[in-house]
């Protein structure tokens, strides 16, 4: 687990860094794949946000052997970092074929 912690780290700050350096790419679907899109995008989006904090608790809490609170709060974490995860592969999928 500190493994993928600590890959996720380096994951999310090379793509801070790529999204800082490159140009922005548009998405160039039409239909109902642009709506299905950036449906995934933004809800991918604001639970990444929202359920990084969680993670962290989450892991501190496994970190210092307090498990049956981890376990609670995992409960309810992972789910949600597994969608996040998904959709964030799905998202490169959608998007990787207008990349210039």
């Amino acid at each position: 687990m500190n493994l993928a912690i600590i890959l996720s780290v380096f994951f999310i700050l090379s793509y801070i860094a790529h999204h800082l350096l490159a140009e922005s790419t548009v998405f160039g679907g039409q239909g109902s794949i642009k709506s299905i899109y950036y449906f995934i995008l933004v809800t991918h989006i604001i639970l990444a946000g929202l359920s990084l904090p969680f993670i962290l608790y989450t892991a501190y809490r496994a970190s210092i052997a307090e498990f049956g609170k981890h376990k609670k709060l995992a409960r309810y974490v992972y789910p949600v970092w597994l969608y996040v995860a998904i959709t964030g592969v799905v998202v490169y999928f959608l998007i990787s074929p207008y990349y210039a």
